[in-house]
């Protein structure tokens, strides 16, 4: 989740123009990118560019920016969850009122709202304090940007290397940096949430337990993601324990995905499209539901071969679980 070197402006920006003229196009030629009439919720969904940009990168697919956009307009998603570097370039400086508003035109135009945007936080545990600082500076810009962009929330990453620390050191300096995150993203009326994987230091309960505890700020809270829970539960199927031992009103919010309890290539946990996997989907979305999740559900297609499928499943199993159907 570490930013890649920023495209020029002036491409980044003619990229955005041409894309957002494009739902005038379809209106004109009669198609629409509307959103077909589904009854309001308390759950908003949203597609995660995360899918779109592994599979540009490991099976070498294209997937046009607004051809996602229309697909996720006229599947009835409410928003997108922005990475870094794909389609192009990194994030604007939240200085850099032109290319935000260039930005926030192209997802407007498909109706659909930019509610997160993924950071990474490896920084927020290092030895040295000094670097721990200039994370929060950067986290602080980021989330000035996520807040002119009309995010609901903005979500972490803590990878990286331990470095000349114990794990323990590690724990204890990431809940402090984090508790400030939460106390910044506060001041912006955003939500941060983190999340750890299987190849972080940081990849067991007690490890994901001891961060959100330590953090103490009511503004930081926990990315559901299935897949790493399941892995981090033993690989059970059940990953609705560890949500349990959590505790629903702690996620900030999710990233929906099936799987089949191992890793994908010797990365992270493998990630399938809902009713792929072995996961028991179905109760984790009637726990969030009966214990008041009100919030955003990503459909995280990460090394996905079909990207699209998984958000139609993920989709489904989102209005399953709400009673009405696919």
């Amino acid at each position: 989740m570490i930013e890649s070197s920023k495209a020029s402006r002036r491409d980044f920006i003619g990229t955005l123009t041409l894309a957002a003229t494009l739902p005038l196009a379809l209106k004109s030629t009669g198609r629409t990118a509307a959103a077909p009439a589904v009854p309001t919720t308390d759950w908003k969904t949203a597609v995660g560019l995360n899918g779109f940009q592994s599979g540009t990168h490991k099976y070498r697919k294209t997937y046009p920016i607004w051809e996602v956009l229309d697909f996720a307009a006229r599947t009835g998603f409410d928003g997108i969850e922005l990475v870094s570097d794909w389609p192009m370039g990194g994030y604007p400086d939240p200085e850099e009122t032109e290319r935000i508003r260039a930005l926030r035109r192209l997802y407007d135009g498909f109706g659909l709202r930019i509610f997160s945007i993924q950071l990474g936080a490896d920084g927020a545990f290092a030895a040295d304090a000094a670097v721990r600082r200039r994370w929060l500076e950067q986290f602080g810009a980021r989330v000035r940007l996520a807040r002119q962009l009309g995010c609901a929330c903005v979500g972490l990453w803590p990878g990286g290397g331990l470095g000349e620390q114990t794990i323990d050191q590690a724990i204890d300096r990431l809940a402090g940096s984090f508790h400030d995150a939460g106390r910044i993203a506060a001041d912006e009326g955003i939500v941060a949430a983190f999340e750890i994987e299987p190849p972080f230091v940081f990849n067991t309960p007690d490890h994901l337990l001891r961060i959100h505890r330590g953090a103490n700020h009511p503004n930081l809270k926990v990315i559901y993601d299935p897949s790493h829970f399941d892995l981090m539960n033993g690989s059970t199927g059940r990953p609705h324990e560890l949500l349990e031992r959590v505790g629903v009103s702690n996620i900030g919010y999710l990233h929906l995905t099936d799987t089949d309890g191992t890793l994908r290539d010797g990365g992270t946990s493998k990630h399938l499209a809902c009713g792929d996997g072995h996961a028991n989907i179905p109760t984790s979305l009637r726990l969030l539901r009966d214990g008041g999740f009100r919030g955003w559900i990503m459909i995280d297609a990460w090394e996905i071969p079909d990207p699209y499928d998984a958000c139609r499943k993920g989709y489904a199993a989102i209005r399953a679980a709400m009673g009405r159907g696919a």
